[in-house]
């Protein structure tokens, strides 16, 4: 009796979170003029977790079916005369009102945390129509056609694919494979999309940043060429060095979702070099004013080519790691993390982190990791000296070689 009364109080409570924002936003109409309310909602739940517990006490499905038929009839004839009053069509605070009946009777009679858990979400996504209504706004076509394509992806592409290695080194599992391909693309996309939603991106500080979400071996390339035009290369080196932030910011969130465990190893040397980068490149530029006001040219991060490449690519390294890991051992990672990570440094983290199906060294992984990141902070180096001037390469080379300089110290000397 007594759990049946907590979780007859839930249910009210989960009528009552809906209630309090449906109520919040309609606070300003007359009393009376309104369907429903803090007080209908509430009671709302209260009834679904009612007719729940009568349901089961009687194991009659059909008492809790007839109610909600009744509920969810008389709930939208109200509504439906209100919103030809207020010549509204929105049909939310309908669903709004089905979704607490329910999620009271799954309260009573269900998982309550799932229940509670349902409620936060629903009172959540109500709460933030303007933002999402902005969202939809400032989103492009083309930024909308990614997040379908990652869904279908997702959705339909993983499920698909095997789960099993398809090569005798074990290192070709396609689902898996497919999975960090997708999930290196959500992390672009997602720093993407902030970028965007956050405001212009004008002025050669933020172009830079927003390139670097999607590559920052490509930034590097792209003001190559503008010192090369005849632009400032300090300033423009400075940028590149702040853009390479970035990257190691996406190392680090890959490591967290992938291998939480090397996270602890890797973290403090990576940002020590991040704030190297962050402090040389604000140095470079305050040094030298840039005077481009134009943003880096870059493309969206979710397109389906660079995906199958990047995803091809992935599936080479991998295979080819795990070939050389069986004849060699768990040390060739590390050179094989340097290879790959002169021209890709999310394969590279990817294919140390799954190494061994994941039952590599911990110590062996970190120094995998931290090979690549300084492997592919050497080939925007290479890239800056081809792509731009001596002066623009010789900055940047300078930044990098401080920041990789100051992460081994903290690996060697505090990690280690």
């Amino acid at each position: 009796m007594e759990a049946l009364i907590l979780r007859l109080g839930l249910a009210l409570a989960i009528g009552l979170l809906v209630g309090l924002e449906r109520g919040w936003r309609e606070r300003e109409a007359p009393a009376g003029s309104r369907t429903a309310g803090l007080r209908t909602y509430g009671i709302s739940g209260l009834l679904g977790g009612i007719l729940a517990a009568l349901s089961d006490a009687q194991r009659s499905d059909l008492i809790f079916a007839a109610g909600f038929m009744s509920f969810a009839l008389s709930f939208t004839w109200f509504k439906l005369r209100e919103a030809r009053h207020d010549e509204d069509f929105s049909v939310t605070g309908v669903i709004a009102g089905l979704a607490v009946f329910a999620l009271g009777g799954l309260a009573v009679t269900g998982d309550y945390r799932v229940a509670a858990a349902g409620a936060a979400a629903l009172a959540g996504v109500l709460a933030s129509r303007e933002l999402m209504h902005n969202l939809l706004k400032k989103l492009s076509w083309i930024e909308l056609r990614s997040a379908l394509v990652l869904a279908a992806m997702t959705a339909i592409g993983l499920p698909l694919l095997p789960n099993h290695a398809i090569d005798p080194w074990g290192g070709f599992n396609p689902r898996e494979i497919w999975l960090f391909t997708v999930l290196s693309a959500t992390i672009s996309f997602i720093g993407y999309v902030a970028v965007r939603l956050l405001g212009s991106s004008r002025g050669l500080l933020v172009g830079g940043l927003v390139g670097a979400v999607v590559s920052s071996t490509a930034v590097t390339a792209s003001f190559g060429q503008k010192a090369r035009s005849g632009e400032e290369p300090t300033a423009l080196a400075g940028a590149a060095s702040i853009a390479a932030v970035v990257s190691l910011l996406r190392v680090l969130a890959v490591v967290l979702l992938v291998s939480p465990r090397v996270l602890p190893v890797v973290a403090v040397p990576i940002i020590a070099a991040a704030a190297i980068f962050a402090a040389g490149g604000a140095a470079l530029m305050t040094k030298s004013p840039p005077t481009a006001d134009e943003p880096v040219n870059s493309r969206n991060p979710f397109e389906l080519v660079p995906l199958l490449i990047f995803a091809g690519l992935f599936a080479l390294t991998a295979t080819t790691g795990a070939a050389l890991m069986t004849g060699m051992g768990n040390n060739s990672l590390i050179a094989i993390s340097a290879v790959s990570g002169l021209f890709d440094v999310d394969v590279a983290i990817l294919t140390a982190l799954r190494a061994g199906g994941g039952a590599a060294p911990l110590q062996i992984v970190a120094a995998a990791v931290l090979v690549a990141v300084l492997a592919n902070a050497g080939g925007r180096v290479l890239v800056a000296m081809t792509s731009g001037t001596l002066r623009y390469g010789a900055s940047l080379a300078t930044v990098s070689l401080l920041a990789a300089g100051t992460g081994v110290a903290v690996y060697f000397f505090i990690v280690r």
